[in-house]
């Protein structure tokens, strides 16, 4: 296995993934009931002291009284409901704030409660009644007093005023509800994001899960299966033979230390332990004869043709082909008896063909329920977008596995 996907495996393992932080908008902690009862209370005790305090300089209202504070009162208290109803709150804060007008009391901050249910009411959507509020608003404020009194109409400077202070007060609102807007999209996307970066951090791990088991089979399998031959055949000519044993356990040495080596340098990057490099050059087509001289000592005799002009190959590509050479030539070790092996490699202008034909009399054990050799090879072949095909040759005997891989199936 590659020490490049082992890294990239482990970096899929360890992504780590910060916290979300909120974006800035309203406060947080001014969400929620106890937000709403702060800003109810600073409200309140605004309207409430800063009219009282603004009351000593307007002698000619009419002094505040109970009503008067209760309705300064009715307000601030109503806008403890208003995420739940926005248009009502807007409605009954409008109603006492318009009475409290009408009464002729002191003037002073007695609008804070109007402009939060306002502006609460435009944030939640209700955006026509917002503005059908603030032109009632003008209306009610300025002509209702001189329609239902003795006072006198207002002036073309007071109603502007009102006029441009209302729509001040309007443009904030709509201000803050397309910031709120974009922010809220903002961090939807944002959470998209990391959903999405969650879901592909799983994935290429999965996907680095299934290669590491196919690396560990198809390095296991092979080496194993040449150590059960050769440990066969060891023990069939020790007495009569010793000079062949003593070759078949030199083959089992070598085998062992192969699957060994190996075997540790996965482990190893797996454990994020800083071992040695392997010392030997990377399965690749490029050694595919020392691929067959390994298998030869099994006592499998080995062909190798070659098509086409040899060329490099993407990594992926090279590595899949040497291992579905590896575990088919490991398959006629074990199952085909006394065989032939012949591999074709054939470089198409964008494809590479591998093939293993052998005459043997067995089939391998992968056919049968539980294998996993031949599926390795065939989940090889698609993840590069090719094709794999298993199964015994026709009309000639033996068994033959037959591997297309488009070139531009991996990098």
């Amino acid at each position: 296995m590659t020490r490049t996907r082992l890294m990239a495996y482990r970096a899929c393992m360890s992504t780590s993934h910060a916290p979300r932080r909120p974006l800035a908008g309203w406060p947080r902690l001014l969400e929620g009931w106890p937000g709403d009862l702060a800003i109810a209370l600073v409200i309140g005790v605004v309207q409430l002291v800063g009219t009282s305090f603004a009351a000593h300089n307007q002698p000619t209202q009419r002094p505040l009284d109970a009503l008067g504070y209760a309705l300064l009162a009715a307000g601030p208290a109503a806008t403890l409901a208003r995420r739940r109803a926005p248009v009502a709150v807007l409605a009954v804060v409008f109603a006492a704030t318009l009475l409290y007008s009408l009464l002729d009391y002191p003037q002073g901050p007695v609008f804070l409660a109007l402009i939060l249910a306002f502006v609460t009411a435009v944030l939640a959507g209700h955006r026509l009644v917002g503005w059908l509020s603030l032109a009632a608003g003008w209306v009610s404020f300025l002509w209702l007093g001189p329609l239902l009194g003795d006072e006198p109409a207002p002036g073309l400077v007071p109603a502007a005023g009102l006029a441009a202070w209302l729509l001040v007060v309007g443009t904030g609102a709509e201000v803050l509800r397309v910031r709120r807007a974009y922010l809220r999209a903002t961090e939807q996307r944002a959470v998209e994001a990391e959903r999405t970066r969650e879901e592909e951090a799983r994935r290429r791990a999965s996907e680095e899960r299934l290669r590491i088991a196919r690396e560990l089979h198809d390095v296991l399998a092979h080496n194993i299966s040449l150590i059960n031959v050769q440990s066969g055949v060891a023990l069939h000519l020790i007495d009569e033979r010793p000079e062949q044993a003593r070759t078949a356990l030199v083959a089992i040495k070598q085998a062992s230390k192969d699957a060994l080596r190996e075997v540790r340098a996965t482990l190893g990057a797996l454990r994020g332990v800083d071992e040695e490099l392997p010392r030997s050059p990377a399965p690749s087509l490029a050694r595919l004869d020392d691929l067959a001289a390994r298998v030869a000592v099994a006592g499998l005799e080995v062909r190798t043709r070659v098509a086409g002009a040899p060329r490099p190959l993407p990594a992926g590509v090279d590595l899949a082909a040497y291992r579905i050479v590896q575990e088919a030539l490991t398959n006629v070790a074990r199952h085909a008896g006394p065989a032939t092996a012949t591999v074709q490699v054939t470089y198409g202008d964008g494809d590479l063909t591998v093939q293993v034909d052998d005459d043997g009399r067995g089939t391998p054990g992968d056919l049968a329920p539980g294998g996993s050799g031949i599926l390795g090879m065939r989940e090889r072949a698609a993840a590069l977008g090719g094709e794999l095909k298993a199964g015994p040759r026709p009309g000639r005997g033996g068994f033959r596995v037959l591997a297309r891989l488009p070139l531009d199936g991996a990098m």
